[in-house]
């Protein structure tokens, strides 16, 4: 796993990806929460707090993260490797762990710089250090779970098909359906067990500065299930 890992990781830093991918996330989220006029404007907003990042950042990471991951293993495939890494003597889900780390592992490092966000609306805060220090922590917590299903998520995309674009187009919709589509359904059957399926209610609920484990074990059985479901179609290439 470990060598897959460092694989990845230098395939992501070799070619201009890696530093696009973090470049994209900065500027996007900068632009936004700092130089542009709307909702998301810090500056503009009057509260010194970072719900504009929180609210803004998991649907940037909704098409990143698929763009991400759509190479895992559909490039594998396309080049004819994937036959190759598979007779290695190495488990199917060690290489799917080796795969999913690398990208996991990039999108936490493009997440990092945004810790200055926090410095900085601490400071413009009246007075200085007005900032709900819980909330934010909380939020960051559910950001980082959300990283770890949205990569999940894209990685089993990226089995699906040889063609990147279509890894990428499934890997966001699923993403998307995840996210939000839950929520749109509990709206229109006014029901709140459908509501709670969907991501956003539990990152909502970790963004109020309270880690319920109810919220941890979702994101976690998330993230879990789709990197059994890419096990398990990895097993069935292998046959």
């Amino acid at each position: 796993m470990l060598a897959i890992l460092k694989k990845e990781i230098n395939s992501f830093f070799a070619s201009p990806i890696g530093y696009l991918v973090i470049g994209i996330f900065l500027v996007l989220n900068g632009l936004f929460l700092w130089l542009f006029k709307g909702d998301f404007n810090i500056l503009n907003y009057g509260f010194a707090d970072l719900s504009s990042f929180f609210l803004l950042a998991p649907w940037i990471l909704l098409f990143l993260i698929p763009a991400v991951t759509m190479r895992s293993f559909s490039d594998e495939k396309k080049q004819g490797t994937l036959e190759l890494l598979l007779t290695k003597p190495i488990s199917a889900f060690n290489i799917v762990l080796g795969k999913y780390f690398g990208a996991f592992i990039l999108i936490i490092i493009a997440l990092i710089p945004t810790l200055l966000y926090v410095y900085t609306v601490y400071e413009l805060g009246n007075p200085v250090g007005n900032l709900d220090m819980g909330s934010t922590l909380g939020s960051y917590f559910g950001l980082l779970f959300l990283v770890a299903a949205y990569t999940s998520i894209g990685v089993f995309a990226s089995t699906l098909s040889d063609n990147q674009i279509v890894a990428f187009i499934v890997g966001v919709f699923i993403c998307f359906f995840f996210y939000i589509g839950f929520e749109g359904i509990a709206d229109y059957a006014s029901s709140n067990f459908i509501e709670q399926l969907g991501m956003n209610a539990h990152f909502k609920s970790m963004g109020r500065g309270v880690l319920d484990t109810r919220d941890i074990v979702y994101f976690l059985s998330i993230t879990m299930f789709f990197l059994m479901l890419t096990k398990l179609k990895l097993n069935t290439e292998r046959k």
